[in-house]
């Protein structure tokens, strides 16, 4: 991959993090107070739904640019000398390295932002200073196991079916499809998959609220979707399924063709 075709990727991704975390925020504060331990109105209900807001918008640019530089550069490595029928593997071997890494920017801001979102009476700076105080930045990684574990198999169905919707699509009109085909296609595969990862999103977002010392502050996914279980069943683990699709479908949308558009100007 050109040194070119990796500041496009970067730049494009960024530029396309900021755009989906910003204009669908309101939408991430509903989800995460409907799976919050505290209940929908306790955690603020409507109230406040801009409140860590600050948090998104420092880490949404170097987390996306992160994920589609190492996603582009994974996939232009394993798609050389490649067969065909491979790519699919390649889409999920590249979309797995790239979540890694950006989880390494994503979680710290996403701890922030989402006890921000369960307690809108506190700023984001209170918040970040009084989890530096009492669990340091071992805190700010609370639940990067657990997102991790969510967005792999988040992303191994997304990023392949998108190229798959994307080559079938081309396939049909006999031409690559355009920045608006991209976002559809994102849009589709982006629903899909937050459909059949929201239990992972439940269990990372109640580890990541929980209080320090907690059995769940441990950061075991396993027992905390063992607990969801036990005391909420199966609605509990798909509590907030309804707008995480719907937050994820419109941010395929935004997010994927706002990625294409970038980098196709970018080249």
């Amino acid at each position: 991959m050109e040194p070119r075709e990796s500041w496009a990727a970067l730049a494009a991704g960024g530029v396309a993090g900021v755009c989906v975390d910003l204009i669908l925020f309101p939408l991430d504060t509903v989800k995460t107070r409907l799976q919050s331990p505290q209940g929908f109105r306790k955690a603020g209900g409507f109230r406040g739904i801009y409140a860590g807001v600050p948090s998104t918008a420092i880490g949404s640019f170097p987390n996306a640019a992160m994920f589609f530089i190492t996603y582009e550069n994974v996939k232009s490595v394993l798609h050389h000398d490649s067969a065909s029928y491979l790519a699919p593997a390649t889409h999920m071997v590249a979309a797995s390295l790239a979540e890694v890494v950006a989880c390494l920017i994503r979680v710290p801001s996403e701890v922030v932002k989402q006890r921000a979102q369960v307690s809108p009476s506190s700023s984001t700076l209170q918040i970040l200073s009084r989890i530096l105080y009492h669990e340091g930045i071992q805190g700010l990684y609370r639940g990067y196991k657990s997102t991790v574990l969510r967005e792999i198999p988040f992303s191994l169905v997304q990023f392949p079916l998108w190229e798959s919707l994307k080559d079938l699509w081309s396939w049909k009109q006999g031409h690559v499809v355009d920045s608006w085909q991209s976002a559809v296609c994102g849009a589709f595969a982006g629903g899909f998959a937050a459909a059949v990862t929201t239990p992972l999103d439940v269990a990372k977002t109640k580890i990541m609220l929980a209080k320090a010392g907690s059995s769940n502050a441990s950061g075991n996914v396993l027992a905390a979707l063992g607990s969801i279980w036990r005391t909420q069943g199966l609605l509990g683990l798909f509590a907030g399924v309804v707008p995480r699709m719907a937050g994820i479908s419109l941010g395929g949308f935004i997010f994927l063709g706002t990625y294409e558009k970038t980098r196709q100007l970018l080249l």
